[in-house]
């Protein structure tokens, strides 16, 4: 009755209704583009902030919780990674998010044992070789174990990188490994530089996957292979219920008993679960200009592997 008594009252409440969504519009506007930290909504900056701080938060513990998390089994996909790849003597690869080395090393090695096998098969057809030319010949090639195959880890993160690098020190790691802060959204190298790009468990940490996948098109050369390992989606709807249940059940209590860290656990469980569907990172990865796209689920789906060709 007050409102029709006093029509002017009712639109000005509307003017002012009007202009608070304006404001709050443009305030959404100066944050940024929303966007998710688990099942949190977020902008993108305060995502950016939050990821960083979880991983700085866990780089310490980050080696013995993967293998607490998963039994193990992150070893044996992450060597099933470097074999689809099959990286021959003179490969140049870039390692994005890797900053405890784990696929860097592998690399390092399955490099050196490739060209052993090489190096063998060489003084096999020598046989009238003497035995000092077949010494020489042999320390000449060993001094080279990786015939000029580099590996690149490129990591946002300083302490990842740092835990990367006291490993690398204690394993004896330093030849044809090199060590570089950088944003997979902002790659600071060159145009057509690598002849593989690998990111194994880092893309769904990305603010914005389909910035980092036009720089891996941009930094790879032509012909250069992309290769993405990744928490990905159970096909199977028993797995999938009891995978659901360990995630959230046990991971952030691990997270908690092993890194005194609950809250970081539980966004990675959160996610795994936003990351987009096998088909769905598929489709993202051509719309990136990517060629010959295809993945090999590992464990019903639970990982997978996508792979790609600039061409």
């Amino acid at each position: 009755a007050a409102a029709g008594l006093c029509p002017c009252r009712t639109l000005l409440a509307r003017r002012g209704g009007a202009l608070r969504a304006l404001c709050g519009s443009v305030r959404g506007l100066a944050a940024g583009p929303e966007t998710h930290f688990g099942f949190q909504t977020v902008t993108e900056e305060e995502r950016r902030e939050k990821i960083y701080q979880v991983f700085e938060s866990v780089a310490k513990k980050y080696d013995v919780m993967n293998d607490s998390m998963t039994l193990g089994i992150h070893r044996v996909w992450k060597d099933i990674l470097v074999h689809k790849m099959n990286p021959s003597p003179g490969t140049l690869l870039l390692d994005v998010a890797g900053g405890t080395g784990d696929i860097a090393f592998r690399f390092i090695n399955y490099v050196r044992s490739v060209r052993e096998r090489q190096l063998q098969r060489k003084l096999r057809h020598h046989q009238n070789l003497s035995w000092q030319e077949i010494s020489e010949s042999y320390q000449e090639d060993k001094s080279k174990s990786l015939g000029d195959s580099q590996v690149v880890v490129c990591d946002i993160n300083k302490e990842m990188l740092k835990v990367g690098k006291q490993k690398a020190q204690h394993l004896g790691y330093s030849e044809g490994l090199s060590w570089v802060l950088g944003n997979a959204e902002e790659l600071p190298f060159d145009d057509d530089m690598f002849d593989v790009y690998t990111i194994a468990f880092g893309i769904r940490n990305v603010t914005r996957i389909d910035l980092a996948l036009q720089e891996a098109y941009r930094v790879l050369k032509p012909g250069g292979r992309f290769l993405c390992l990744e928490f990905s989606h159970v096909n199977n709807p028993l797995l999938s219920r009891l995978y659901d249940l360990y995630s959230f059940q046990v991971i952030p209590v691990l997270g908690e008993v092993i890194a005194g860290d609950w809250k970081s656990y539980q966004y990675l469980v959160e996610s795994i679960r936003r990351f987009p569907p096998q088909e769905e990172l598929k489709a993202m990865i051509e719309d990136a200009g990517f060629f010959k796209v295809d993945y090999q689920n590992l464990n019903s789906g639970i990982v997978a592997i996508h792979s790609g060709f600039k061409l």
